[in-house]
């Protein structure tokens, strides 16, 4: 007996890869469109700058009102007053944006898993209907199908529960402390 496989089309496949890439694009377009947007130079460039960026706001503002001011404390080619408190607007500003956009990844990955688990459910209730009906001599001709399923989903499902440590036994309790009595004179 030889289990045909009939192989889907792909149509579908290849229809939401094509959707995800253009989703992607237009993600990365938006770097464009994103004033002052740096890429990590490194995967340690986030430390390097973590504790500088973390600064108090209060704190970077009065040292902008310190440089203008104090005619000794402005350097040359170092940033203007006007262009640190673009800088921390933009950050703040910005701010909003990376959250919106690491909740829409978030929702992006729970839709996928949300995905995952719908099939996945469909495909354990099929293998359970396909172990029960392959014992009925009509429909024996699934055995090769559950045999397929049960190699594919390996040991996913044959976890069996741990058995608890023993509890460890309670030490025995500590003698009172003895107390030296004074000498009777």
């Amino acid at each position: 007996m030889s289990i045909e496989k009939v192989v889907p089309d792909i149509t579908p496949q290849t229809s939401h890869t094509a959707t995800v890439q253009e989703r992607i694009n237009e993600i990365r377009a938006m770097r464009q469109k994103i004033p002052n947007f740096t890429i990590p130079e490194s995967i340690r460039a986030k430390q390097q700058i973590a504790t500088i960026a973390s600064l108090p706001a209060a704190f970077v503002e009065r040292a902008a009102v310190a440089i203008i001011n104090s005619a000794s404390l402005v350097r040359a080619g170092a940033t203007d007053p006007e262009r640190i408190r673009d800088l921390m607007t933009y950050a703040d500003a910005y701010d909003a944006l990376a959250v919106e956009l690491e909740a829409m990844a978030g929702f992006v990955r729970h839709s996928t898993a949300t995905a995952r688990n719908e099939a996945g459910r469909e495909a354990l209730t099929t293998y359970a209907l396909a172990q029960r009906l392959v014992k009925i001599p009509a429909t024996a001709d699934l055995a090769p199908y559950v045999a397929d399923m049960r190699s594919a989903l390996g040991k996913h499902l044959r976890k069996t529960k741990a058995t608890p440590a023993p509890s460890p036994t309670s030490p025995a309790p500590a003698p009172p402390p003895v107390t030296p009595q004074p000498p009777k004179p």
